[in-house]
């Protein structure tokens, strides 16, 4: 079974079933989680609960009860702020001045499943269960995935809890949209005060038989000179 859905799978086979054999499968329930849309940190944040087995009334600190994670579209999760661009990846070759670094960007198009490794690993404690851990989670950059003939269960996220404005910021914004909406209303009559001017020297000019080159004398852009 295993075999034939592997088959039907056009990514890397062996990277995608590497270490299945060193993990107790017995009992486990297969999570899977669709990053597409999803924030980079929450999603990061729920898949370490599951894989810690903290969702379940057994939990215990020193014995390894998580379940299995498949991560899916991983090319498409989002990142809040400028974080695609300030946040940077250092790592050390181990020679001397070799200190390498790479943006979130560049890291999302070489590789996008490292990044949500990197941030669910770092959510983990660094124990011995750690690299049990590491083998339970997988993280595919499309929506295809070597698994299908497990029994497959749909990850629901928490909605997004959005925290209420502070009162000074509440304030400020609510300040500066009176000051666009006092604005418009100021540029709205401007244009009514213009058209009427407008209007008053057309009526002056044909009552007084003035010559057209007259009204383009005194009427001069936007301003109009009534003296």
């Amino acid at each position: 079974m295993a075999a034939a859905a592997a088959t039907k799978f056009n990514g890397n086979v062996k990277k995608a079933l590497a270490g299945l054999r060193r993990i107790n499968l017995e009992g486990l329930r297969w999570r899977v989680f669709d990053a597409k849309g999803q924030v980079l940190g929450r999603l990061a944040a729920q898949i370490s609960t599951v894989i810690q087995g903290k969702d379940k009334p057994t939990y215990t600190p020193y014995r390894e009860d998580g379940d299995m994670c498949i991560v899916l579209n991983a090319k498409d999760i989002a990142v809040t702020g400028r974080k695609m661009t300030d946040k940077v990846y250092y790592w050390h070759t181990g020679y001397i001045g070799h200190l390498k670094q790479r943006t979130l960007k560049d890291q999302m198009a070489k590789d996008p499943t490292e990044v949500i490794r990197k941030a669910v690993l770092r959510m983990l404690p660094r124990n011995k269960l750690r690299d049990d851990r590491d083998r339970k989670l997988r993280i595919f950059t499309g929506s295809e995935h070597p698994f299908n003939d497990r029994p497959l269960e749909p990850y629901m996220m928490p909605p997004r809890k959005v925290r209420e404005l502070r009162p000074r910021v509440r304030r400020a914004m609510v300040r500066a949209q009176k000051k666009a909406e006092g604005q418009q209303q100021k540029g709205d009559s401007g244009k009514i005060a213009r058209r009427k001017k407008e209007s008053l020297l057309l009526e002056t000019s044909a009552s007084n038989h003035l010559p057209s080159s007259y009204l383009g004398f005194v009427c001069s852009g936007d301003e109009f000179d009534c003296s």
